[in-house]
């Protein structure tokens, strides 16, 4: 049986935004960066059947990439709900709208997706 909520990635979103503080990113962008990753984090565990998705934060100078490992080999797709009123099928979206850039690498068994943020000053 599974359980009905995805696992706690609060600490993950905790170091996120301190990593993202020291090196003088503004709130808006913390707030991006948080909400894209949130949304890959969930997808993962919810339609790539991860139990527990590992991620990768990688901060350069000026651009942020975060990755989420699943293991699930087939490659998302951004759905587009007929219904405005559906609960879910936005995350994709919500992310290409909210990161510079936006991938998915497939792996020996599964897939890391990944978004990339520029720094805004």
């Amino acid at each position: 049986m599974r359980a009905c909520n995805p696992p706690d990635c609060s600490a993950v979103r905790a170091e996120l935004r301190s990593l993202l503080r020291t090196a003088g990113w503004p709130p808006d962008s913390i707030a991006d960066a948080e909400l894209a990753f949130q949304e890959l984090f969930v997808n993962a565990w919810q339609h790539g059947r991860c139990p527990a998705p590992a991620v990768l934060v990688c901060l350069r100078p000026a651009t942020l990439r975060v990755a989420v490992c699943d293991d699930c080999p087939e490659l998302p797709e951004p759905r587009i709900s007929a219904d405005p009123y559906a609960v879910s099928g936005r995350g994709l979206h919500l992310v290409r709208a909210l990161a510079d850039r936006l991938g998915v690498d497939p792996t020996k068994t599964g897939k890391v997706v990944w978004f990339e943020l520029d720094f805004a000053a």
